[in-house]
């Protein structure tokens, strides 16, 4: 009655269809954990997708610290799937992650990101699919998802974004995310340039895209764990060769009745077991899963377990230090109802927040998108792909596998990239006209690199967002 009283008809209508299409975008000024104002421009908010804007996604944007009118726009998707864009945001590429000195168990502490991406880029993190962070449906039938879906409510969520923010239109536009992510990004770009083809509003201006460790070929990708493991000396000469011959080159989808094959992979397994599939070279402390971490598909679960069960470490000070204890503090922040409140989430919405949602609706229909890149490549679209080196997940050798039956040109064969005159990793530069493909390696960083080596993924992603030479 009080808003009627306010403004008239017109008005009234239009604030009503607002909010039954779910549009809501607030700057935040301050979030609890981190002193003072904020020095960056941040924007939370929810935009509806699918039928009658049932699923209500939920997103962070940041603005370039640099020159938010002429910096790329990017669109970034945590993997998982499931994987909430705090995740990317807070431990790989935002603006901001967790002062562990300063923090505790009850009161996790911020810091300012030094190589956030947002100096360079206008970064919008997507809470996708639905039922991943705060974002959520208001029936139960929209949660049952799949990659199709996925992709559709993306692409969905970014035209409705930039009309919301048009602004932004004339900026460069990028589609970026990693892990799971490989299997949506491309396809979300190639939905933006159909959609541009056919004159679908707003118009927008895609560069190109970013992909860091991706899944791309659900057999190719897996079946690169063993060569990985033996390139990495964690598997002998001997027993690689024998599994090589015996399993003819194939790891996974093992026929039962090849009995050496089977024999290979279980010593191959008994290797490998222990070994934090993630980054080789850190403690292995989330107990793995019961299945083979080599014939088996994809299993989220052996990166993204919740850590909760874990104590912290100044708890347990004779534990050995575990990447998993920097998880938890995510889970107390996220879950505080003041942080909450300063991200605008609408209450009731999230029954509990989570890292990663492994309790997910989710279906994997799409095995293989190279056929998208072969797409992307022929429109004539910029591409960067990045691998630590150390994970074990997506080995970049089954990356460079995939890369491989594109059929590029190479215009720079494997090189050395330097940091502050060391070396970072290792590049090879394809051209097929008047596409640019790049494909970096990150020495020392695993699944996924910016977590483990930001400065040097941050100098990456400057000099290739700048043209400059890798």
């Amino acid at each position: 009655m009080k808003l009627r009283a306010l403004c008239g008809p017109p008005l009234c209508l239009f604030l009503c269809l607002l909010f039954q299409s779910g549009l809501s975008q607030t700057v935040v000024k301050s979030l609890p954990g981190l002193p003072g104002d904020l020095p960056f421009h941040l924007e939370t908010g929810y935009i509806g997708a699918g039928e009658l804007d049932d699923v209500q996604l939920f997103y962070y944007f940041v603005e370039s610290g640099r020159s938010p009118r002429d910096d790329p726009l990017v669109l970034w998707l945590t993997g998982g799937p499931g994987c909430s864009a705090l995740s990317g945001l807070i431990y790989e590429i935002g603006p901001f992650t967790f002062n562990y000195e300063k923090s505790s168990r009850f009161r996790p502490a911020l810091k300012l990101n030094d190589y956030s991406w947002t100096k360079v880029a206008n970064i919008i993190f997507l809470d996708q699919p639905v039922g991943t962070g705060f974002s959520y449906a208001n029936n139960w039938e929209s949660y049952n998802i799949d990659d199709n879906i996925s992709v559709a409510e993306s692409y969905e969520f970014l035209r409705k974004w930039l009309k919301l923010h048009p602004q932004f239109l004339s900026n460069p536009l990028y589609i970026a995310g990693d892990s799971y992510s490989g299997v949506i990004v491309p396809r979300v770009a190639l939905e933006v340039d159909k959609g541009n083809e056919v004159g679908l509003e707003p118009k927008m201006n895609l560069e190109g895209y970013v992909l860091g460790n991706p899944l791309t070929s659900y057999d190719s990708d897996l079946n690169s764990r063993v060569p990985f493991a033996h390139l990495k000396g964690l598997i002998s000469n001997e027993l690689y060769e024998s599994a090589k011959t015996d399993c003819n080159s194939e790891y996974i989808n093992v026929n039962e009745s090849n009995a050496d094959c089977v024999d290979d992979l279980k010593v191959v397994n008994l290797c490998v077991e222990n070994i934090r599939t993630a980054n080789i070279l850190e403690p292995n402390c989330v107990p793995q899963s019961p299945k083979s971490t080599v014939s088996d598909r994809w299993d989220p679960t052996l990166i993204n377990r919740d850590p909760s069960p874990l104590l912290l470490p100044t708890e347990r000070a004779s534990r050995v230090w575990c990447r998993e204890y920097n998880y938890l503090y995510s889970y107390i922040w996220a879950s505080d109802r003041a942080v909450q409140d300063a991200l605008h989430i609408r209450e009731g919405t999230v029954e509990k927040w989570v890292r990663c949602n492994e309790t997910l609706s989710y279906t994997s229909n799409v095995l293989v998108v190279i056929d998208i890149h072969k797409e992307l490549i022929k429109r004539g679209f910029r591409a960067l792909i990045y691998s630590g080196d150390h994970d074990m997940v997506f080995p970049y050798v089954g990356t460079l596998a995939w890369i491989d039956t594109l059929n590029l040109t190479i215009s720079e064969d494997w090189h050395a990239w330097f940091v502050d005159g060391q070396v970072a990793g290792y590049a090879t530069l394809y051209s097929s006209f008047p596409s640019l493909f790049t494909f970096v390696t990150v020495k020392g960083a695993g699944h996924t690199a910016p977590e483990y080596k930001p400065k040097e993924c941050f100098a990456l992603i400057s000099r290739w967002f700048d043209y400059l030479y890798i």
